[in-house]
């Protein structure tokens, strides 16, 4: 079900488009938990030259209402790839996904530096677009280890480029 690639671990599960359907309104997958230290955070930040102190700076941070650093709302965003490969079977005879985009994205909690966050992924949509190619929206949820309210709520769209088609002429 899992398998190393290269240092992580992803799903190799196949499911066919008709059985992922029937999961459609339902849980299909939670990710494992990320730790979100420091170290990660100032990463981020040095490749997205977003270096405001309440990221990097944990003296300066220790004085607002966080009382430390947080991580980006934008590196928890972008967990979600991993997150996904992670949670989500493979849907049988796809060869290609990509990001399409979101519909809906809130940041609804700060993701402390020292806490630990993992994704929830519920089937909201999926439909054959066109002979070869699958649109799919998950209704993403990334919880904060020991929170109630989650860092972030998403309806994040991708495209699955397939094979063969699915329709009785593809």
């Amino acid at each position: 079900m899992f398998q190393l690639d290269q240092v992580y671990l992803v799903r190799t599960d196949l499911l066919s488009f008709e059985d992922l359907k029937q999961q459609l309104g339902l849980e299909v997958g939670v990710s494992r938990w990320f730790a979100i230290d420091q170290a990660r955070v100032d990463k981020f930040a040095d490749l997205t030259e977003d270096w405001q102190y309440i990221h990097v700076d944990p003296i300066a941070a220790k004085n607002t209402s966080f009382n430390g650093t947080i991580a980006h709302g934008f590196l928890t965003v972008s967990l979600l790839s991993a997150m996904y490969y992670d949670a989500i079977p493979i849907i049988e005879g796809s060869k290609l996904g990509v990001n399409y985009g979101f519909e809906k994205l809130r940041f609804l909690s700060p993701v402390k530096v020292g806490s630990r966050v993992r994704g929830h992924f519920e089937l909201a949509d999926i439909r054959e677009v066109r002979p070869f190619e699958i649109s799919t929206t998950w209704r993403v949820e990334v919880e904060i280890e020991g929170f109630e309210k989650p860092a972030l709520v998403a309806h994040w769209i991708g495209r699955q480029y397939l094979s063969k088609g699915l329709s009785q002429d593809g």
